[in-house]
């Protein structure tokens, strides 16, 4: 099985992290039913100092093959629904692990307008690729749902449109699922700034998309978190 990690600043990562993508590496690594490979056009982490994705600093030893990926720091659907058809062709993912929304809600687009994105990025991902599965990850509030109220209502409205959408478009050729949000996930605990996972929230947003797709097809096994 071939995977494609999707996703915002929450899975590209910046320098010094071990990502998300790292954890369900491990993860798949482990699993009796592979050989399981990473895919995508891109493997770098984002750079604070230089503003852009320029770094290999990586927490810990991450072979080049396994970093590969589809996300960008500040990167939503709005972006990445033109981008995914081409990559696809490119790159033939059989399963695409999706984790965007809140960069969308937080910058560049309302509830309605994401979820219509959202419905592209599916549309686009299908003609390239027909059989492709895809995961997808709501979206988790960050510290800014705290006091920002309308915020907070845009993130609860997308994900209850985040669930139709995955009700609607899922085929059985093309399976979508929705994957359920990270069990007791604490944005003071399991993240470093209020976004952006640590590595106990690393684990836990890996273990959402292990969880999901051991539970509805088989796929992988049930997480257990490495060191």
């Amino acid at each position: 099985m071939r995977f494609l990690f999707v996703g915002d600043s929450m899975t590209i990562g910046r320098a010094g992290d071990f990502t998300w993508r790292y954890r369900m590496w491990q993860h798949l690594s482990g699993c009796d039913d592979g050989p399981h490979e990473i895919v995508g056009p891109r493997s770098l982490l984002y750079d604070a100092e230089a503003d852009a994705a320029v770094s290999t600093a990586y927490a810990a030893p991450f072979p080049p093959a396994a970093r590969r990926h589809l996300a960008g720091w500040g990167e939503g659907w709005v972006h990445l629904a033109p981008l995914i058809g081409p990559v696809a062709k490119e790159h033939r993912p059989d399963v695409l692990l999706v984790s965007l929304g809140l960069i969308d809600l937080g910058f560049y687009t309302n509830s309605a307008q994401t979820a219509d994105n959202v419905r592209a990025f599916v549309a686009g991902a299908r003609a390239a690729a027909p059989r492709l599965r895809m995961v997808l990850l709501p979206v988790i509030p960050n510290v800014r749902a705290r006091g920002d109220a309308p915020f907070a209502a845009e993130c609860e409205h997308f994900n209850v449109r985040l669930a139709k959408e995955v009700a609607d478009l899922g085929t059985p050729s093309s399976p979508i699922l929705l994957a359920s949000p990270p069990k007791e996930y604490a944005i003071d605990r399991d993240t470093y700034d209020g976004t952006h996972p640590g590595p106990s929230g690393e684990h836990k947003l890996a273990a959402a998309f292990a969880t999901a797709m051991h539970q509805a097809w088989g796929l992988g096994g049930p997480y257990r978190p490495r060191p």
